[in-house]
């Protein structure tokens, strides 16, 4: 049997590309994070109202999902990418007119819209990033292309330490909010207008056709048929449920990083804005350490055991041990790194034309990450430590997904 290669050198600018984009959509995701403890300075609002942040982000995930993978069903990949990134500029933009009214209610509605771009970018990058190579190593991609959102998340904390807390001398203020905002509008609309002339091969999902002999064994024939409906697929039904616990867990723990850093360390915002960044960083080790991993140790297998070890850490962050606990903090990114795209890649596995459908209801399950912040934020106004057992129960979800669900199967 020859070996998969991770792609072929046609696909290698196209790939390039689609993996920037992974880069920018996680520059913009990382910096709601800083923003949502601003907010809570400038405009005098409280913790739980703050995680409406993540509300306004994550919930255009649930919104946009289905009509981008229509779009991209439809129109195809391209077009998805240039209707994301657009709508990703005019998000951007939008936070002028916000910053001038002082509005927290228009903020989110800027950073809804800013978000209806990303959920659009992350439903068509991800079945992309997959038919460009063969299937069996659509993990390694997949993991690969996530370490450079990785990248991205390390910057958008570094950016908005320095711009929005005070490294212009301008953080009682939005001045500097809708400067920085400005300037990302910008660069996402040249980036929009370079993409329109690049030229996407004709791509052949890899998912629709391609069977491999070590798949074929008789359980598999007797017990899964590529061709049934998604609600009868029972390891994407359950990599739905996985990722809706996955993006819970993560938003969370995002949201109130810089709070527990000033709360229970007592350092400045900033500082603690750059200790994100550094968390962010563990986060991209993990990827590329995940990738590397998933070549001996399959991929559910790394799930389960990087699961495991941030269920541990949420019990000595919840302890409030000072430093001890805010160093776990920072390593829970490290193995927070491989569940999104391995929970995204093993629901995709072998489900042929349904794959792209597939994609949309994976990005929708994001709205989890719009669930968990204004639930732990409540909790956090009395401790904020303690809001970090909510995540064990995230946890525990994956871990059965991994173990137990994660298997091609289709329900009778």
């Amino acid at each position: 049997m020859n070996k998969a290669k991770f792609t072929e050198k046609r696909y290698i600018v196209v790939l390039s590309f689609v993996i920037s984009l992974f880069f920018f959509w996680a520059i913009a995701l990382t910096m709601g994070d800083v923003l949502n403890k601003h907010f809570q300075n400038v405009l005098n609002i409280s913790k739980s109202k703050s995680g409406l942040v993540q509300l306004s982000i994550f919930g255009a995930y649930a919104i946009m999902g289905i009509p981008a993978g229509l779009l991209m069903k439809k129109y195809g990949y391209k077009v998805g990418v240039i209707i994301g990134l657009s709508l990703f500029s005019l998000g951007s933009f939008l936070f002028i007119p916000a910053a001038n009214q002082s509005s927290f209610n228009f903020f989110r509605f800027a950073l809804f819209i800013l978000a209806l771009g990303m959920a659009t970018l992350e439903t068509v990058a991800h079945p992309f990033v997959a038919a460009l190579g063969d299937e069996r190593t659509s993990d390694q991609r997949v993991n690969f292309a996530q370490s450079f959102n990785g990248l991205g998340a390390i910057i958008g904390p570094l950016i908005g330490g320095f711009f929005i807390f005070g490294g212009s001398g301008e953080s009682s203020d939005l001045t500097s909010v809708k400067t920085l905002y400005t300037w990302i509008g910008v660069i996402i609309l040249v980036i929009t207008i370079v993409f329109s002339f690049i030229k996407v091969p004709d791509l052949k999902d890899p998912h629709a056709n391609e069977v491999h002999p070590e798949e074929n064994t008789l359980e598999d024939k007797n017990n899964y048929n590529p061709n049934a409906p998604l609600w009868r697929q029972r390891h994407f039904i359950f990599a739905v449920v996985a990722q809706f616990f996955n993006i819970a867990a993560q938003g969370g723990t995002w949201a109130f990083f810089i709070n527990y850093g000033v709360e229970k360390v007592h350092i400045p915002e900033t500082q603690a804005s750059y200790y994100f960044s550094l968390s962010m960083a563990m986060m991209m080790i993990g990827r590329f350490l995940g990738t590397f991993l998933m070549k001996f140790i399959a991929p559910n297998k790394l799930l389960a055991i990087f699961t495991a070890c941030n269920i541990v850490l949420c019990l000595i962050i919840s302890q409030s041990f000072g430093w001890i606990s805010f160093i776990s903090l920072i390593l829970l990114n490290l193995f927070l790194s491989v569940m999104y795209p391995t929970i995204f890649s093993l629901g995709l596995k072998r489900l042929g034309k349904n794959t792209q459908q597939a994609s949309s209801f994976l990005v929708m399950a994001m709205f989890g990450g719009a669930v968990f912040p204004p639930i732990m934020g409540k909790i956090a106004e009395t401790d904020i430590a303690h809001a970090y057992l909510l995540p064990i129960i995230c946890y525990v979800v994956i871990i059965v997904f991994a173990v137990k669900f994660y298997k091609p199967k289709t329900i009778k």
